[in-house]
């Protein structure tokens, strides 16, 4: 059984930094996708970093790219995302998700991941 365990979230003010975890376990796959996806109240939750275990090639959604850095350990199954110079805009629950089937389309809306965490808040406060 599949399982994505995030921790790291907390209440930063602007500009400061964060750094989420997602710990995975009983995944057999070798090649797949890994994404962390937001959502912030009354808003649809959207993809804002991914990353192929195949290569390594990353997706980031225009609102975080420059601030935001996905990567993973791989000897210790862990998909981090590095979160510099927040915004109060970046508020949101963050979840960590994975998709065995999207065979490198790791770009892919909400719909198409099928394990996901249970999400870690982050607050940014103006």
């Amino acid at each position: 059984q599949v399982q994505l365990v995030e921790s790291g979230g907390g209440s930063v003010q602007a500009g400061g930094s964060l750094r989420l975890s997602c710990a995975s376990s009983g995944i057999s796959n070798s090649r797949y996708c890994m994404a962390w996806f937001r959502q912030a109240p009354g808003k649809e939750r959207e993809n804002v970093a991914a990353l192929y275990t195949h290569g390594g090639s990353t997706y980031y959604a225009a609102a975080v790219k420059g601030r935001l850095t996905i990567s993973r350990d791989n000897d210790k199954n862990i998909l981090y995302l590095q979160m510099n110079n927040l915004k109060p805009e970046d508020t949101a629950m963050y979840y960590c998700a994975a998709d065995f089937y999207l065979g490198g389309r790791c770009s892919a809306p909400y719909g198409d991941y099928v394990v996901w965490g249970q999400g870690t808040q982050v607050t940014v406060s103006s």
